[in-house]
């Protein structure tokens, strides 16, 4: 299991690596949510999405023989990205599973990445995972799951170290931290690191509508599925449930989950760039749509929002400036 020793083990070796995101403020923002925001950038995270930082975590744990053999993930595109290019680091193989319908950018930018891109029918009710398995078997390649793996986690939680100082260094000492949530991953990773370094602050997850698989989980108090797989913008917080590892942490340490419309997702978009200048994929977008538009859910004078990234097709970003610019 995840622990902050693991998490700070992480940071050690995403030193020089990784970036360290700033938290971006706007007063515009502060005045439609009625209350402070600040939003945690991870979208200018090298790959565009904090998924590096579980890729390399992962990745440069492994033994060297292990590593040598190479890696293989499935991914929408964002842990497909990160793996890849933690893999080009290393100079070691990847071979990366993603879905036929994942946006064009993301699998072309896994190919540049240098990574073996293998296509699956996700809209077709195919499963990565037993496409995933006979690649690493028959070529001898060490699994690296998108979210329910420890190591990918506690590099993730890298992400919740820097909150805690930056939080501190902005005079915030009670706040809802909102994450946006597939598997729970990075929320998982931050509610860990937050537990350790800055217990008032609190993550709430966050998720379209439709594929609230998370908080529908949180409220039952049990893992439960989403109906779909596929048919949300938000594509890079679709899973079909929470992770067995991550739904423990997240039952223990985080508040009710939320959940937003594709709409908002696309208005936060819009904003995003007017305001902070900063481009957002909908689902990287999500968290701060939250906290724009769904403020009689959360609590406190100040609000946190994670961007988680912002690998964006051009002519989807050009509708949502359309539409809400």
């Amino acid at each position: 299991m995840t622990s902050i020793a693991m998490i700070d083990a992480a940071a050690e070796r995403l030193k020089s690596h990784a970036r360290v995101t700033p938290l971006l403020s706007s007063p515009f923002l502060d005045e439609i949510a009625g209350r402070r925001v600040l939003m945690k950038a991870e979208c200018l995270q090298h790959t565009g999405s904090f998924k590096f930082r579980g890729g390399w975590s992962a990745v440069s744990a492994l033994p060297e023989e292990t590593r040598k053999r190479g890696v293989i993930a499935y991914s929408s595109g964002n842990h497909a990205q990160g793996v890849a290019a933690a893999a080009k680091a290393h100079r070691v193989p990847a071979v990366i599973v993603m879905p036929a319908d994942a946006p064009r950018l993301k699998i072309q930018n896994t190919r540049d990445l240098g990574a073996e891109v293998v296509l699956y029918d996700r809209a077709g009710g195919e499963s990565r995972e037993a496409v995933g398995a006979q690649y690493a078997e028959a070529r001898g390649l060490t699994l690296i799951k998108p979210y329910d793996e420890p190591q990918v986690i506690a590099g993730q939680g890298t992400t919740g170290l820097e909150i805690a100082e930056q939080a501190a260094a902005e005079g915030v000492t009670q706040a809802d931290v909102l994450v946006n949530c597939g598997g729970g991953g990075l929320s998982s990773g931050i509610a860990l690191a937050l537990e350790a370094r800055a217990p008032c602050l609190r993550v709430r997850t966050v998720e379209p509508e439709g594929f609230d698989d998370v908080a529908r989980s949180l409220a039952a108090g049990e893992i439960c599925r989403n109906p779909s797989q596929s048919g949300s913008i938000c594509d890079a917080i679709l899973t079909p449930q929470p992770g067995e590892i991550t739904f423990p942490i997240l039952s223990r340490l985080c508040g009710p989950g939320l959940v937003i419309s594709e709409e908002e997702a696309m208005r936060a978009m819009a904003l995003a760039f007017l305001r902070l200048k900063i481009v957002l994929e909908p689902g990287g977008a999500a968290s701060l749509a939250a906290a724009l538009f769904h403020g009689g859910q959360i609590g406190g004078e100040a609000v946190i929002a994670v961007a988680t990234g912002g690998n964006v097709d051009a002519e989807l970003f050009r509708e949502a400036l359309s539409r809400y610019a």
